[in-house]
């Protein structure tokens, strides 16, 4: 279920109820975001364009565009929830608990235990996720 911070924003971003996700490219976990982000996205994959271009590198567009719009567009309802496709729960390695973690642009949704893997510097994260958990637990949930 996304949780109701998260759900304001995507339907803010979707103009509606429409939540994308994908495997995050380097972290064991999914990324979330609205729909306004394709066009943030159109724009990255030009300046990585432009970029190899000026450095004489080999840039596959297609292949780029590929991984920046590899993501799944989903349905939410009024209270957040949303069916998670079978192979973004193998991707991201999600179980049974789901965390999810930041804002902006986008934000990213952990299994704990993964999560836990994280260096130092996901230690605000870490025990966030940790109190939830603990919280739930004693709620008998």
């Amino acid at each position: 279920m996304l949780p109701p911070l998260f759900r304001k924003a995507v339907k803010e971003s979707s103009d509606g109820r429409v939540l994308c996700l994908m495997k995050h490219p380097t972290w064991n976990c999914l990324v979330g975001f609205g729909l306004s982000r394709k066009e943030e996205l159109d724009a990255q994959l030009d300046r990585e364009e432009e970029m190899a271009i000026r450095l004489n590198r080999d840039f596959d567009r297609d292949t780029r565009a590929s991984q920046l719009f590899g993501f799944v567009e989903m349905p939410f309802d009024d209270s957040g929830r949303f069916v998670m496709p079978e192979h973004l729960r193998a991707l991201g390695k999600i179980e049974d608990g789901l965390y999810f973690q930041g804002g902006g642009r986008f934000f990213t949704l952990w299994n704990p235990s993964e999560l836990a893997e994280m260096g130092d510097d996901w230690a605000s994260a870490k025990a966030a996720c940790e109190s939830l958990l603990a919280d739930a637990k004693a709620k008998g949930k």
